[in-house]
């Protein structure tokens, strides 16, 4: 039998060879892999295993599954947010860009073994479910997680529209874990929304960073204006788990001098080291129009307060890193995810791609957002939701490091020991409205504006909103 494990060895070294030497991501990967030579031993070793495997498994394992989890596993075995996207999840990410796409409405990651959510989407089944960010699912119908993947458990949630699918929840401070019934839809994302809240102050809420989103706020901004100029605006990027990066230019570029930076990247290959400006060539995909020439040259100037919490992710980060940095507003709220790292879609052949991170976001004042976060000048919590033990980027096992503060070991919030268990149908309590009279932050952001004293401590005096 070793005899044909050494004979199937040395086929797959050349194959995988082949494989390797013929995938043509770009001039880039092309030129990297001429100065870095295969490592001939390691692909040797894992010809090996590819053919005991093959010979040796108790049951018969397709070639495609084999090659498919070793490609998966040495994405995901690099950082939490590398991974392989199969036909399915491949589709899922080109829709969802377009705001619309099947499932429950819900970012995950994976913690301990366990599915934990980031950050569930307005108006979708989880959010009106109550699941809340730090939440562990532990059981997907009759299923435990532990020891699925995180594509795995993601397959498992997604859906026709109008099926059922059963969650069990570990929630810190709960006695037992819950139980929710979701009815699975199709996640249509209205990523922008807004109102008046009196005369004179508007509230804009960005939930997501899609193909459009830059459009939208403007036809929100355009219609708060209409009631007559605005003394204040509040930007809500609350639970906003980020999205298109040239969505978040746009919508910095919505309240900043055109051509002052927004964000820069730096990652290894030279495409990757850039600054994104404020101005149509970075916010803007293909030949469209420049939405924002319609803008009220007034928002430029109106004060701003940025609602931001620890479900601020990515794309939301940037944007209210780039509007502190250049003192537009006042960012106010709790200590962002700190997602500052840049994933890049690779296709390959067969409808499939891989994620892969490519580099780190930085404010415009140089800031590594990684494992960080954006950090708020003023300091106020939600009381319905507690900052001790939700997930940040720091919490992800392998996340990136800051390389500004490589020395530094992040602060890990606590946590919830996860254990199963298949007690309690405690119903989760209902979702928080933003901007509603039971909106704490939101409401503190509407005083600030209005010069009033705030009604809770704050970790820092509170930046003037001026113009």
């Amino acid at each position: 039998m070793m005899t044909h494990i050494r004979q199937a060895s040395l086929v797959l070294v050349g194959v995988l060879a082949g494989v390797l030497l013929s995938l043509n991501f770009s001039a880039v990967a092309q030129r990297e892999a001429a100065r870095f030579p295969l490592p001939v031993d390691e692909l040797r070793a894992f010809a090996e295993v590819f053919g005991a495997i093959k010979s040796s498994y108790v049951e018969p394992v397709e070639d495609k599954k084999l090659i498919t989890e070793a490609i998966s596993g040495m994405l995901t075995g690099l950082d939490p947010h590398s991974a392989y996207l199969d036909q399915d999840a491949f589709r899922e990410l080109q829709v969802g860009t377009q705001g619309q796409f099947g499932g429950l409405g819900i970012e995950v990651g994976m913690e301990e073994g366990f599915v934990k959510v980031v950050s569930p989407i307005e108006d979708t089944p989880a959010f009106r479910a109550g699941l809340k960010p730090g939440d562990f699912i532990i059981k997907i119908d009759d299923t435990s997680v532990k020891g699925m993947s995180l594509n795995e458990a993601v397959k498992r949630m997604r859906g026709k529209p109008k099926t059922n699918i059963r969650l069990t929840i570990l929630r810190k401070g709960e006695p037992k874990p819950f139980e929710v019934t979701l009815t699975r839809d199709v996640i249509r994302v209205q990523s922008v929304k807004s109102k008046l809240i009196e005369p004179g102050y508007g509230w804009v809420r960005v939930s997501q960073f899609q193909e459009h989103t830059g459009e939208n706020l403007v036809k929100h901004v355009e219609g708060l204006y209409k009631n007559g100029p605005l003394k204040g605006l509040i930007l809500d990027l609350r639970n906003d788990p980020g999205g298109l990066l040239n969505g978040a230019v746009g919508i910095s570029s919505a309240f900043l001098p055109r051509g002052v930076v927004v964000v820069s990247t730096d990652g290894r290959t030279e495409d990757a080291k850039r600054k994104f400006i404020a101005a149509p060539e970075d916010y803007l995909r293909g030949n469209r129009e420049d939405y924002l020439k319609n803008l009220p040259a007034a928002v430029k100037t109106v004060p701003m307060v940025v609602l931001v919490n620890g479900g601020s992710a990515s794309a939301s980060e940037i944007v209210a890193g780039a509007l502190q940095d250049h003192k537009r507003a006042t960012v106010l709220g709790t200590p962002t995810f700190g997602k500052g790292s840049v994933q890049t879609i690779l296709p390959l052949g067969n409808n499939t791609a891989i994620k892969l991170t490519t580099a780190r976001y930085y404010t415009p004042s140089g800031r590594s957002i990684q494992a960080k976060g954006i950090v708020p000048d003023v300091l106020i919590e939600d009381p319905t939701t507690p900052t001790t033990g939700r997930l940040r980027e720091a919490d992800l096992e392998k996340h990136l490091l800051n390389d500004q503060e490589r020395e530094a070991q992040p602060e890990k919030s606590q946590r919830t020991s996860a254990k199963p268990s298949t007690d309690a149908e405690e119903k989760p309590p209902a979702p928080l409205e933003f901007a509603s009279e039971k909106d704490f932050q939101f409401q503190q952001a509407l005083k600030l504006l209005k010069g009033m004293p705030l009604t809770t401590a704050q970790s820092t005096p509170p930046a003037p909103v001026k113009n």
